[in-house]
């Protein structure tokens, strides 16, 4: 099944989903966000803590495909040390760069992760 994997992702999103970073969850995070995609089933748990307008730590929790996992992770690398302006003009093109891309198919992965992220956002004060 790997085999298949390699041929349909990048070289990035694999990493990032074989090896994700930041996974888990903030204890007492600033801001938390549940989204699911109904479409696929897709979950992720986006926490974020923030100090001084600036995103300090992310870390995500996500049970869905290859692609939700990948962007999940490529997402709490984008966001960290970016001020919430910042981070609120990240689009579904910087997650897909940050994995080196994503099939037609998986593009739904991408947004999920932004609007994890926007919800995220919107529970902290500016």
């Amino acid at each position: 099944m790997h085999l298949e994997f390699n041929a349909m992702y990048s070289t990035q999103l694999l990493d990032h989903f074989e090896n994700p970073r930041n996974s888990g969850e903030i204890d007492q995070a600033d801001a938390r966000a549940d989204i699911e995609n109904p479409a696929c089933g897709d979950l992720l748990r986006l926490t974020l803590k923030a100090d001084a307008g600036r995103i300090t730590r992310a870390q995500f929790k996500a049970k869905g495909c290859v692609a939700a996992i990948a962007c999940g992770s490529a997402l709490t690398e984008l966001v960290l040390g970016k001020t919430l302006n910042e981070a609120q003009e990240l689009n579904r093109k910087d997650i897909s760069a940050a994995v080196g891309g994503l099939p037609q198919a998986s593009n739904h992965a991408a947004q999920l992760a932004l609007d994890a992220l926007s919800a995220a956002l919107s529970q902290i004060k500016r």
